[in-house]
């Protein structure tokens, strides 16, 4: 397949992403923290046999061999899992309390400006471009967020512990992918973040009460709540990330982020194309100052692999 191809397949990956976000804000009906749990399971069993096509055809890479590279494995997808939790879980919970999709997707997005930030945790430095980029986001969020008043909605402070969360995954996800198989690292941390999910979901949206537990199957006999959580798991879980790797093999760090910050693009268009979202021209220009920011901190984060 030609690079423009594999360009392609990023663009679709981003596309994926970016839609979830009207698939999320259409899931909540028995609760947020259902629709993650039930999500992050079948996402989990899809790259379950994802993996196993991969084994039958030779294909997986870095199949673990013996029970040592299996602990490993189940030690970095664990560590991974557990900050995916808490970043799906914030972003789930955060637009059930009211913030729209295209918003949420920007929001989110801001783990591309955390990402480099946090590096300084991990002894990396950072150059006075990148905090021009924070500077920027900074603006943008202002713009986007802060209403007449000069206060923020709380949904949109629990966005931004999303995006700090999935910072964090990245970084665990940085760090252990060059040593395990990339697919059995995301089928695991699926799975991790549906389990520990089981906790939130039966205590705060079940409250262990089997009246609501029978509104929530209730909810899910019907085939209107399964679309968008079918659309979730294993288009957003399964798909966009086997269509990640496939290209990230061959197209170079710098090209493959600027073509995956598309996501909050997409989030924005598909929340005015699907329900009907309007955004005032002050949030417009957060957006747009935030896209910039976003453009120029990948930019330079990528410096190192190219």
């Amino acid at each position: 397949m030609a690079k423009l191809g594999y360009s392609f397949l990023l663009v679709l990956t981003a596309f994926i992403w970016g839609s979830t976000f009207v698939a999320q804000a259409e899931g909540n009906s028995a609760g947020p923290f259902v629709f993650t749990c039930i999500r992050n399971f079948i996402g989990s069993a899809f790259l379950v046999l994802v993996f196993k096509f991969l084994d039958v055809i030779h294909k997986s890479v870095r199949r673990p061999a013996n029970a040592a590279e299996r602990k490993h494995l189940w030690k970095a997808g664990t560590l991974c899992g557990l900050a995916l939790f808490f970043g799906m879980n914030f972003q789930q919970f955060g637009m059930s309390l009211g913030t729209s999709a295209g918003k949420s997707g920007f929001l989110t997005a801001c783990y591309i400006i955390l990402v480099p930030v946090l590096s300084i945790f991990l002894g990396k430095k950072n150059s006075l471009r990148i905090w021009v980029c924070v500077l920027l986001t900074l603006v943008g969020l202002f713009l986007l967020c802060v209403k007449g008043d000069f206060s923020v909605e709380i949904s949109d402070g629990v966005l931004l512990l999303c995006a700090l969360a999935f910072s964090v995954q990245i970084l665990m996800v940085d760090r252990y992918v060059g040593e395990v198989d990339p697919v059995r690292l995301s089928c695991i941390q699926f799975f991790v973040c549906a389990v520990l999910t089981l906790i939130p979901m039966f205590a705060i949206d079940l409250k262990f009460s089997a009246p609501v537990i029978a509104h929530a199957v209730d909810v899910y006999s019907q085939w209107d709540a399964w679309i968008p959580l079918l659309y979730a798991a294993i288009l957003s879980t399964g798909v966009a990330f086997t269509l990640q790797i496939i290209a990230q093999d061959k197209i170079k760090p710098t090209i493959a982020s600027l073509l995956m910050s598309l996501e909050s693009v997409f989030a924005v268009l598909s929340g005015w194309a699907v329900l009907g979202e309007r955004f005032t021209v002050r949030e417009a220009v957060g957006c747009c100052l935030m896209m910039v920011a976003i453009i120029f901190a990948q930019l330079h984060s990528s410096n190192k692999s190219s």
